[in-house]
């Protein structure tokens, strides 16, 4: 893994300021976030740089106003959420750089936090600009970036000021990396993956970089119809992609090559009809399934065989559920395994690592999100690092 500067790298901040990119594109209703979550992950790092005696400005997106001033993206709708999480005032900066962004920064005390605003009301924040990058660095005297979930982005403020001032990974980005590294960078083996969601097309490249780096690949979901349908299985009315099957024969084809075993379900939960608890329900063997019902879950014969496979296990990267989890009782594959899986990782034999929303969704749902080892709430930056991508967030702070 490349080597990138922490918190810990930096010496006295007493008096300098922080440029601290986070993520704060809260959901919102009603004038108030509805979670607060990227606010609690962030926390951390603002508070740590502000006992220290830096003066932090906080750089975020809120939303995507193309490039334009919007009355309703302001960041100044989440400072009173942001307060509220970090027990402390912070003042609201409605510029990112010039002669506003300077008064303020006379007018902070060392150890206050400002908020900047929306850094996408410039066009040269998309476009990374470095004329605009540099424009926004020289308020700073160093700069962090803790918003993982947008180091997808080549954006100004999350991949351009690493370029202009020296660059830090924020403690929730530290705690990413290296959940990442310890995952698919530098795993202990054998390692198992679960790709589930609806969809093989979205997932295709994660599939391509997965078979040859795990040694299980588990499939859930509406994507394992497109594999049992390019198995031969008649899938009846389930969601497939028909047009798929021969990319679906390929990749099990390369894991062959790479020594990586698939494994999709030989038991399903099927119902005529797709609502909660429905009459025509039952399990059969994929080989039954008729005409007019269409596979919703797993069934609980290859849960057992799959928990079993965890067991085997010592590393596990989970993305997707295995069925329609948010209706029941379509949840009891993605439950069951997922609870298998946390407690294997409770009891220290195996390092679990999830990311994605429907997958955090899921977790939560199941009751074993706080025994993962990690669950990443990065959704975009998550699947890229899956499918292997380098991220220009995380490469502008190793370079």
């Amino acid at each position: 893994m490349s080597s990138f500067k922490t918190l810990d790298d930096l010496g006295d901040v007493t008096g300098k300021v922080a440029l601290v990119r986070v993520d704060l594109n809260l959901p919102m209703k009603d004038g108030s976030a509805t979670d607060v979550t990227r606010v609690e992950a962030v926390k951390p790092t603002i508070l740590e740089l502000a006992d220290k005696g830096a003066k932090v400005l906080l750089l975020a997106h809120f939303g995507r106003p193309k490039g334009q001033r919007h009355s309703t993206m302001s960041t100044s709708f989440v400072q009173g959420d942001v307060e509220k999480v970090l027990d402390k005032e912070i003042m609201f900066i409605p510029e990112v750089m010039g002669p506003v962004v300077e008064q303020s920064i006379g007018i902070l005390s060392d150890g206050d936090i400002g908020l900047l605003d929306n850094v996408r009301f410039w066009p040269g924040e998309e476009a990374n600009d470095p004329e605009f990058a540099k424009g926004i660095a020289a308020h700073g005297n160093f700069y962090v970036n803790d918003a993982f979930s947008a180091a997808h982005r080549a954006h100004a403020s999350t991949e351009g000021l690493a370029h202009h001032l020296p660059a830090y990974a924020g403690r929730a980005m530290e705690a990413e990396l290296k959940a990442l590294d310890a995952a698919l960078g530098n795993p202990e083996q054998p390692v198992a993956a679960v790709v589930g969601g609806a969809k093989v097309s979205t997932k295709l490249d994660v599939l391509e970089n997965l078979v040859g780096k795990v040694q299980h690949l588990i499939i859930g979901g509406g994507m394992a119809n497109t594999f049992l349908a390019a198995r031969g299985v008649d899938v009846g009315k389930s969601l497939c992609e028909h047009d798929l099957t021969d990319t679906a024969n390929r990749i099990i084809d390369q894991a062959d090559h790479a020594g990586c075993t698939v494994h999709l379900p030989y038991d399903v939960v099927v119902a005529k009809e797709f609502a909660a608890n429905p009459s025509s329900m039952r399990v059969c063997n994929v080989h039954e399934v008729a005409e007019d019902e269409m596979i919703l879950d797993v069934g609980p014969q290859a849960v057992e065989a799959l928990g079993d496979v965890l067991k085997t296990c010592r590393t596990l990267v989970w993305n997707g559920p295995m069925g329609a989890f948010e209706t029941e009782p379509f949840d009891a594959a993605t439950v069951a395994l997922a609870k298998t899986a946390a407690a294997l990782t409770e009891g220290g034999s195996l390092t679990s690592v999830a990311g994605g929303g429907d997958t955090v969704a899921a977790l939560a749902h199941a009751g074993a999100k706080d025994d993962f080892t990690f669950v990443s709430t990065a959704g975009g930056a998550f699947l890229e690092w899956m499918e292997g991508k380098a991220l220009p967030g995380v490469a502008a702070l190793t370079a």
